[in-house]
């Protein structure tokens, strides 16, 4: 999948010379939600979370196709990434891309989280992950920024991406007895625990961990 549309509008954001005041809001509202009263400290950590958060979008959609190309589930991956681009390709979506930086976090936020969940199903069936980060953590603490109702709506259009794309059914068909000494012999997919590398410290001052 080309990435280069989304990489523009994450750098139509542009370069971030200071606090974002209506990110910070939204964040201090947060904290808020939860009973946490987050200090400017604790905001600009949560920011730059968000930031990467949004940043981590193309690369983990290149490391997904190459993986999936590697054990044989280059067309349903492709399919899910349809859904991706479609979704980036939306300006009215869940929450309306003119919102700057808030625009995107619906964006990130699908596009994160249905590759996180093709990982979890490969892993689950194989014993491997399908790539060598895991963002459960950090989805998680997106899934609470972005909040209700709205990542209802987002996590429903996961789950009928993954039915659609019969991608479950497709990994079980290669672990198949014929195919399990393909699979274990891969070197290019991952039997390591994940190493994902976004940083969360700062989050738990948000009450969102």
């Amino acid at each position: 999948m080309d990435t280069r549309t989304i990489e523009t509008m994450i750098d139509r954001l542009g370069p971030r010379h200071g606090p974002d005041t209506e990110l910070r809001e939204l964040l201090a509202a947060v904290a808020d939600a939860h009973g946490r009263d987050a200090g400017d400290e604790d905001l600009d950590r949560a920011e730059r979370f968000v930031h990467g958060y949004i940043d981590q979008v193309p690369y983990m959609i290149k490391v997904a196709s190459i993986s999936a190309a590697s054990v044989g589930l280059e067309e349903e991956m492709a399919r899910v990434l349809e859904t991706v681009g479609s979704y980036w390709a939306e300006d009215e979506d869940v929450i309306p891309d003119g919102l700057g930086v808030i625009g995107l976090l619906d964006d990130a936020y699908c596009s994160l989280v249905l590759l996180q969940a093709v990982s979890d199903h490969y892993r689950l069936l194989t014993g491997k992950h399908l790539f060598p980060d895991d963002l459960t953590a950090a989805n998680r603490a997106m899934n609470h920024i972005i909040g209700e109702p709205y990542v209802s709506e987002l996590d429903a259009l996961v789950t009928r991406t993954m039915n659609e794309t019969r991608l479950v059914e497709a990994v079980k068909k290669l672990v198949g007895e014929e195919k399990r000494m393909h699979l274990d012999a891969d070197s290019t997919i991952w039997n390591h625990g994940p190493a994902g590398h976004l940083d969360l410290e700062g989050l738990e001052k948000l009450g969102i961990l």
